[in-house]
C-alpha cells in the first residue's frame, strides 16, 4: 500500500520538454516510474527519447493537452514542470481535464493565481461531490514511494520502504528525514510545499496515513507562519490513532520576518515555532527540536 502514487500510476509530464522537465523525467524514470508521456503544445507528436531504470530506451510521445494525454494513455498522474508564468494555465487545463492527481513543483507562482487554481480544483467535482482532482503543491519537491514510482524531484536513492508515513512543508527537511530514517524506510514521502495556498495540507496527508494499513507511524514537519500545524494537531487529536512526531522549522526565525517560503511570516505569537510546539504536544505529538532529534524519537517508537 501506498498513499496517492504507485508502482502502476501512469505519470506524464507538463513542460516534459523543458530544461527542468528533462532532468527529473529522467530521474522519476531511474526511480521506476511509469512515465507515459508528456505535455507541451508547441511540440505535439514529437516524441522524447529516455531510458528506464533497466537501462531499455524509451520513446515518450508528447500530447498537446492533458485531456489528449490522458484518452491516449490513461494517465492518472501529472507533474507539472512549467514557469511561474504559465503554471496557473497548465494547472487549469489539468484541473479541466479531471486528471485525478496534480502535481506542481513550480516555485514562484503568484499566490492569486494558486488560490484561483485551487478554487476550480475545488469546484471541479464529480457523482460524489468530491473534487476530481487532488493538486500536491505548489513550490513542493512532490511525493514518492520508494522502490516504487516518483512524481516530483525528491532523490529516489536516499531510503526504501517501510512503514513511516512523512508529510513536509519543506523540502530539504524532507530529504534529510529520509535519509536520517534510511534504515527503517518510508510507505510514502509527500511534499507538500510551504506557500500560503497550497492544495494538499498535512490534514489530509495524516488522514491517508491514518487509512493506509502499511503505515505504522508518522511523521510531520512544518514550519514558522499560518496555523496549519495548529489545525493539525486537532486533528491528530480526535482522529489518529497511529504515533506521529513532529518538528517545526524556525525555532531561531526572528519574529516579523518573511523567512525563505512565502507561508512562513510570524505575527506575534501565532505561528512560532514555540507556539506550534505546544500545540503538537498537547496532542500527544512528541517534538523534536531537531530534525535528528526527531528521527531519533520516530527510531525510538518503532524500536520499542
Amino acid at each position: 500500500m501506498s498513499i496517492y502514487l504507485n508502482k502502476d500510476s501512469k505519470v506524464i509530464v507538463q513542460g516534459i520538454t523543458g530544461g527542468e522537465g528533462t532532468k527529473h523525467t529522467a530521474l522519476m524514470l531511474k526511480a521506476g516510474t511509469n512515465i507515459v508521456g508528456g505535455v507541451n503544445a508547441r511540440k505535439a507528436g514529437t516524441t522524447v527519447s529516455h531510458t528506464d531504470k533497466d537501462g531499455n530506451a524509451v520513446e515518450l510521445p508528447v500530447f498537446g493537452s492533458v485531456a489528449e494525454a490522458m484518452e491516449k494513455t490513461g494517465a492518472d498522474v501529472s507533474v507539472a514542470f512549467v514557469p511561474p508564468k504559465f503554471a496557473k494555465d497548465a494547472a487549469v487545463e489539468a484541473i479541466e481535464a479531471k486528471m485525478p492527481l496534480l502535481v506542481v513543483i513550480t516555485e514562484g507562482i503568484p499566490v492569486q493565481d494558486t488560490a484561483e487554481f485551487y478554487a476550480l480544483a475545488e469546484s471541479t467535482t464529480g457523482e460524489d461531490g468530491k473534487p476530481t482532482t487532488r493538486i500536491i503543491g505548489p513550490n513542493c519537491p512532490g511525493v514518492i514511494t520508494p522502490g516504487e514510482a516518483l512524481a516530483g524531484i525528491t532523490p529516489a536513492n536516499i531510503t526504501d520502504r517501510g512503514p513511516i508515513g512523512l508529510v513536509s512543508k519543506s523540502g530539504t527537511l524532507t530529504y534529510q528525514m529520509m535519509y536520517e530514517l534510511r534504515d527503517l524506510g518510508f510507505s510514502t514521502a509527500i511534499g507538500i510545499g510551504g506557500d500560503p495556498v497550497i492544495g494538499t495540507t498535512h490534514i489530509d496527508a495524516l488522514e491517508a496515513f491514518e487509512a493506509d494499513p502499511e503505515t505504522k507511524a508518522i511523521v510531520m514537519i512544518g514550519e514558522i507562519g499560518g496555523d496549519a500545524e495548529e489545525r493539525a494537531a486537532e486533528f491528530i487529536k480526535a482522529n489518529v490513532t497511529k504515533p506521529v512526531v513532529g518538528y517545526v522549522a524556525g525555532f531561531t526565525a526572528p519574529e516579523g520576518k518573511t523567512m525563505g517560503h512565502a507561508g512562513a511570516i510570524v505575527s506575534g505569537s501565532s505561528g512560532t515555532a514555540q507556539a506550534k510546539k505546544e500545540a503538537l504536544e498537547a496532542a500527544g505529538v512528541k517534538v523534536g527540536k531537531t530534525p535528528s532529534e526527531t528521527a531519533q524519537l520516530m527510531r525510538e517508537i518503532l524500536e520499542g
